[in-house]
């Protein structure tokens, strides 16, 4: 029997998969077949999710393990926020550790354990890198700017002002007022640049945000490859680099970022440290399913005779987030 376990960070749910316990890794593609089947929000396996986090061995140093993001559409994404915190503690319970690094697809990222946020809602820190503002990074064509700060983009909106960073994951910011938030400007203009169009060719992640308070925002996102999410890791770690970078009276990089989401809460660390700028995400890492299925079943996407178990942390996460 091979277990798979469902979890989310900030309402943002994966699979994880840890090949490492199959007797035959299974081939990308077929788990990238098995990620459009599983997560589907009707008919996917306990509701669906928003991807698979797959789980294999790292030979760089001082990591304990690789993760690689299966979206739900079958796409890989570069890096994953939400998701890299419950990996980091899928790893720290399997190997009895707290700080260590994990691979993923750019770089080799620092993570920590951290004091629960309340009562078993467990808490990781993770590293959000390499940070990029260039057009090589995205690309955005068409656009006629090398890198885009705090800009009107005519070709996108009549009134809004944008900024692209990628983490690596490529972003793109906007900073909102209720009108924007609650319309359908975030749907039509993250539909239109994720579907073949001249400006952002690969797709891009779109988040709007509105600033509460000094170093309080709310984010809402549009992913690439997924759509609306409850959260996005790297959206809300781009969009606190964005506040600080444009909004520098109301964001002070010596204490946390408090960012609400349509999920919850979930705290960034940024700052600028010489020439280079450093982001750190923490946040939840709940495991809400645990579930025991043959590995030829899963081979097959046979998930009739899997047996599921509900850790019972998803109640204590929803009275974290009934108390923000």
């Amino acid at each position: 029997m091979v277990q798979l376990l469902k979890v989310h960070g900030s309402e943002n749910h994966f699979f994880i998969l840890d090949q490492t316990l199959l007797n035959s890794p299974m081939p990308l593609p077929n788990i990238q077949q098995l990620a459009r089947k599983i997560t589907n929000e009707q008919s996917g396996f306990l509701h669906g999710a928003d991807g698979i986090l797959v789980v294999d061995k790292s030979n760089h140093k001082d990591c304990l393990g690789k993760m690689i993001v299966v979206n739900a559409d079958g796409s890989i994404a570069s890096m994953c926020g939400n998701g890299l915190r419950t990996v980091s503690r899928y790893l720290s319970e399997k190997y009895n550790k707290n700080n260590f690094k994990v691979e993923t697809l750019n770089a080799d990222l620092e993570v920590g354990k951290k004091d629960d946020l309340s009562e078993k809602v467990p808490a990781f820190s993770v590293e959000i890198s390499p940070i990029r503002f260039e057009d090589d990074a995205f690309p955005f064509k068409n656009l006629k700017h090398d890198e885009i700060i705090n800009q009107k983009l005519p070709e996108l909106s009549n009134h809004l002002l944008f900024t692209a960073i990628a983490v690596p994951n490529p972003h793109l910011i906007s900073f909102v007022e209720d009108e924007d938030l609650n319309n359908d400007t975030l749907k039509e203009l993250g539909t239109k640049l994720n579907a073949k169009n001249p400006y952002f060719p690969d797709g891009v992640n779109i988040n709007f945000a509105k600033i509460i308070d000094k170093n309080a925002l709310f984010v809402k996102t549009f992913e690439r490859g997924v759509g609306f999410t409850n959260a996005c890791g790297t959206g809300m770690s781009s969009t606190s680099l964005a506040f600080l970078i444009n909004h520098p009276d109301l964001c002070d990089e010596n204490n946390d970022i408090t960012v609400y989401n349509p999920g919850g809460m979930v705290k960034t660390n940024v700052k600028k440290v010489n020439d280079n700028y450093q982001i750190n995400l923490i946040g939840n890492a709940t495991i809400t399913h645990k579930i025991e299925i043959s590995e030829q079943d899963l081979i097959n996407e046979n998930f009739e005779n899997a047996q599921i178990n509900a850790t019972g942390e998803e109640k204590y996460y929803q009275a974290f987030v009934n108390n923000l």
